[in-house]
């Protein structure tokens, strides 16, 4: 008994050495710095428990076989994109390098042409859909990351079912682990069973059903596309806006969104993401049943360009048009974000852009909705205020979670996602960057609503902040880290 127990002891040792030394080799494998650094001190600290996370966790690969299909669904998009003319950039120089950069990350092209409403009512934004959905002729392609059938969104998914019933093609995609969380998820499937909607959860993790990737790569894109002609994406998801969760309605606690509506040809470019996305999880390719219906060109319409990205680019393809954007900027960056917790580049950029002596506010919730997110966010406001950033805090209870920035008066870009680490290198998500026409002076106004409600916080304010604080704020960021 006693051998046994020095030889247990002696193959821990060397284990943990073993995994110590493979992790300082290993973990900077293109991978980031801090992320490296991050992984590396946790397996340093606890190296078998480290080193199981990281097996969980660390890995953004999705798998050989859902990677050749975007690889593939990639290769159509840039072939039939080759095809089309160059648009006519107006403005500064650097916009017309911007529209480049997103070509050649996303393969899909500046288009100008296009009519865009913002729609900042929740409620508002629903019935929209609704309203284009009950009138749909041919097809509707729906792709948000939380869906949910509840009595605010029941409109819609009845309109959906009617839809499909009358004839329609109506295709449905939602990320399976962030839906599931949502109560009431087992009986949302059930209902559209009920009906001709043909779904699919996207990333799902049935690990009995041989669908398993690591559990916390999620699918953020929020879109929809009617007959090919009218489009929307954002921030919102399908869910009503207290996220189905009794502590949020006794908090009085609901979601704050911007949705564009976009009439014109780039509702081709997001019926191109959703293409790829149901050709990934599906198998079924949906160039043969595209409809005959083209978006209208409307000469007073604005350029629009529909930037992917997510784990199937090892481009980072919203870091780097955000970070080209910022450092672009002249006179004003308007930031919304409700997770902002960048990484290195992006922090520079936006510090940087302040001591230069351009006008840079950044609007954020005043109180978070996760606890980890939310601590990881405040250790970058020191910085942020030292450089002169003004943040504005939206009044709690309320969760500001749009997702748009403006850069002078030239550009906007709004989408789905955050200014984090998540969103950069883990989530699947869709960004549009507009320009031309009234398109900023919208923005604007969208952001001085934003600036009438919130108050701003000081940095005398922010130095008198607990020292619990500073250390949970200082700990969650070295957790925000680990991807």
């Amino acid at each position: 008994m006693d051998n046994l127990l020095v030889i247990a002891g002696v193959a821990l040792v060397v284990t943990d050495y073993v995994i110590k030394f493979l992790a300082i080799g290993v973990l900077p494998h293109n991978r980031k710095p801090s992320s490296a650094m991050a992984w590396l001190i946790l397996i340093l600290i606890i190296p078998l428990a480290g080193f199981g996370l990281f097996l969980l966790l660390g890995r953004t690969n999705l798998g050989r076989k859902r990677l050749a299909r975007q690889r593939e669904a990639d290769e159509a998009i840039r072939a039939a994109t080759d095809q089309l003319p160059t648009t006519p950039v107006a403005g500064p120089g650097y916009v017309g390098s911007m529209a480049t950069l997103n070509l050649n990350l996303g393969s899909l092209p500046l288009q100008a042409g296009n009519r865009v409403e913002l729609i900042s009512g929740y409620g508002d934004a629903i019935t929209a859909m609704t309203a284009e959905v009950a009138g749909a002729r041919d097809s509707v392609e729906v792709e948000f990351y939380i869906s949910a059938w509840d009595d605010v969104t029941a409109p819609f998914f009845e309109a959906l079912a009617a839809a499909a019933a009358r004839g329609v093609k109506v295709r449905l995609l939602f990320d399976h682990m962030g839906s599931k969380g949502i109560p009431g998820y087992d009986d949302f499937e059930k209902r559209l069973d009920g009906t001709d909607i043909e779904w699919h959860p996207m990333l799902p993790v049935r690990p009995l059903k041989g669908q398993f990737q690591r559990p916390d790569l999620r699918n953020h894109r929020k879109l929809m596309v009617v007959d090919g002609r009218i489009g929307f994406m954002g921030s919102q998801n399908l869910i009503e806006p207290g996220y189905n969760k009794p502590k949020n309605h006794a908090a009085g606690r609901e979601w704050v969104e911007l949705v564009a509506r976009v009439d014109g040809p780039a509702v081709t470019s997001l019926r191109a993401v959703f293409a790829k996305d149901w050709y990934t999880e599906t198998h079924q390719r949906m160039g043969g049943e595209i409809s005959p219906s083209a978006p209208a060109n409307h000469a007073d319409g604005v350029a629009a360009q529909v930037v992917p990205s997510g784990p199937g680019y090892v481009t980072e393809n919203n870091l780097r048009l955000f970070t080209a954007l910022i450092y672009s900027a002249q006179s004003r960056i308007s930031l919304t974000s409700p997770y902002f917790v960048p990484d290195e580049p992006l922090l520079y950029a936006v510090t940087t852009a302040a001591r230069r002596g351009v006008e840079v506010e950044l609007f954020v919730s005043e109180e978070g909705d996760q606890f980890m997110v939310y601590h990881a966010q405040c250790s970058y406001y020191q910085a942020l205020l030292e450089a002169g950033v003004r943040i504005h805090l939206y009044p709690a209870p309320a969760v500001l979670h749009s997702k748009h920035f403006s850069i002078d008066d030239d550009v906007a870009v709004i989408g789905s996602s955050n200014m984090d680490m998540r969103s950069f290198a883990l989530n699947h998500e869709v960004s549009m960057m507009l320009t031309g026409g009234d398109i900023v002076a919208r923005f604007r106004k969208v952001e001085d609503d934003y600036r009438a409600l919130s108050r701003e916080l000081t940095i005398d304010e922010w130095r008198q902040r607990s020292k619990v604080q500073r250390y949970l704020d200082n700990t969650m960021r070295l957790t925000a880290a680990l991807q």
